[in-house]
């Protein structure tokens, strides 16, 4: 029996719009899109041009620090534009979609039979390896450090999460290749995370690796989490990060011998008129999805991921790269309210008690209700705040970029994420997963 970690700290936020577990089917569309900032710490060096044909599986580029790390294109077809921002950052790269998706053979392999460093170059090759992130600094990992344990969150306790029992239904036998091929890449453990109310026999079953039920409230779902209560990170360390979705690619690739990036994908929030799960590759444009699924009232705002840690995009925007769930929320800029905050209406929530807590599902929107000041010191943070860190001082640490400060008090182990529910709750109203952002960012600069 799986040992079990109780997370008492934390907070449930209750959004209307949680997804039905209904496949309402595949959606597809012409152009692709392949955004570089969803690969954290890459610095992305173009393999193509606009013009060139690509097959699905092949590099659209690579990393600048790392030459052998591949990003590959979704699927088949022509590169139509490379997109760029400021300083000639590339925003993204389009690829238009052949009818029908022709993959680069990478050919099929068993786990067993496969060094460490022949798995490792294909994932790189494959251009896959994207879904290994690592701590410190919550950056796509480095291929060239051994991690000391690789941590493998098999559920979400984000606001309106997908399912992963339902998700992964049908799909065991890619996860277990996908653990099978993780365990061959550290000497230390593969910690897979579940919940209590798992009933997946892929991951209630996995093979090859050291299974904890966490139960509690968001963010007992959180890598970050599990670190915290497993085995921390000490400075010179490094441990690999996945999500249970992510090793669904990794599976793929051996078992079929092709790069498959089709993810399940979650429609969720309380402007869906119906919520349930599609299937459609990364990158996909979601305009057609959108037009006629959504509620036409008032402005909208629209997030790749959860409302908490997801990538505000557009009505025509693309799914980004590590997202299993779409969210479609009021933006709230044209409410006027005659009381402000100050209202009493049943339709406000608040984590405190500023007001009535009833027991159903809210209609939020995305204002602040509040402009930002001085950080308060008022605990605020330690009630969501599960780790055995201290919130408020790493913050403050970070601001100043006190190193030393910085790593007694846990910054190697923490990612921003972990930091989403005290942005959310801060009555400073701080762009806390910014700064924690900024400040890994310089730390791996001055470190590495």
């Amino acid at each position: 029996m799986a040992n079990r970690i109780k997370i008492k700290k934390g907070l449930q936020i209750p959004l209307l719009g949680k997804p039905e577990e209904t496949l309402l089917g595949s959606i597809t569309s012409e152009y692709v899109q392949v955004c570089p900032e969803d690969f954290q710490g890459i610095t992305p060096k173009l393999k193509v041009k606009v013009g060139d044909t690509v097959k699905a599986g092949q590099a659209l580029f690579f990393s600048k620090m790392h030459p052998d790390m591949m990003i590959a294109s979704p699927v088949s077809g022509t590169v139509t534009a490379i997109n760029r921002g400021e300083k000639r950052r590339i925003l993204n790269v389009t690829v238009k979609a052949d009818k029908k998706n022709t993959y680069v053979e990478y050919g099929k392999s068993e786990i067993g039979t496969l060094p460490p460093e022949e798995i490792k170059k294909r994932l790189l090759d494959a251009g896959i390896w994207f879904v290994i992130k690592q701590r410190p600094y919550d950056v796509v990992a480095d291929p060239g450090k051994e991690p000391r344990d690789i941590f493998v969150t098999g559920f979400d306790t984000a606001p309106l999460a997908p399912s992963y029992d339902f998700i992964l239904k049908g799909q065991e036998a890619d996860l277990q290749t996908g653990l099978n091929a993780l365990a061959r890449l550290t000497k230390g453990k593969v910690f897979l995370s579940i919940s209590p109310a798992t009933k997946n026999e892929g991951l209630r079953k996995a093979a090859n690796v050291t299974i904890t039920e966490f139960e509690g409230p968001h963010p007992a779902g959180n890598t970050g989490t599990h670190i915290n209560y497993l085995a921390p990170v000490n400075r010179g360390e490094v441990v690999w990060t996945l999500n249970a979705l992510d090793v669904l690619f990794i599976g793929r690739l051996f078992n079929k011998g092709v790069v498959d990036l089709t993810r399940t994908v979650a429609l969720t929030g309380s402007e869906v008129k119906q919520t349930g799960y599609y299937n459609m590759l990364v990158g996909t444009e979601l305009g057609k999805l959108f037009a006629d699924n959504v509620n036409g009232k008032g402005n909208l705002r629209y997030i790749s991921g959860n409302v908490l840690t997801g990538t505000r995009i557009e009505a025509e925007g693309a799914l980004r790269a590590t997202h299993s769930q779409l969210t479609v929320i009021p933006e709230g800029d044209d409410v006027h309210e005659a009381f402000g905050w100050a209202s009493l209406s049943p339709k406000r929530y608040s984590a405190g008690a500023t007001y009535l807590k009833l027991k159903k599902a809210y209609r939020l929107d995305a204002r602040l209700l509040g402009g930002p000041r001085a950080i308060i010191v008022s605990n605020e943070y330690d009630k969501v705040f599960p780790l055995d860190i201290f919130p408020e001082q790493l913050i403050k640490s970070t601001l100043a970029f006190n190193i030393d400060k910085m790593e007694q008090l846990g910054i190697y182990e923490v990612a921003p994420e972990d930091f989403a529910l005290c942005e959310f709750v801060d009555t400073s109203k701080l762009e806390l997963q910014r700064i924690v952002r900024t400040g890994l960012d310089m730390l791996r600069k001055e470190m590495e």
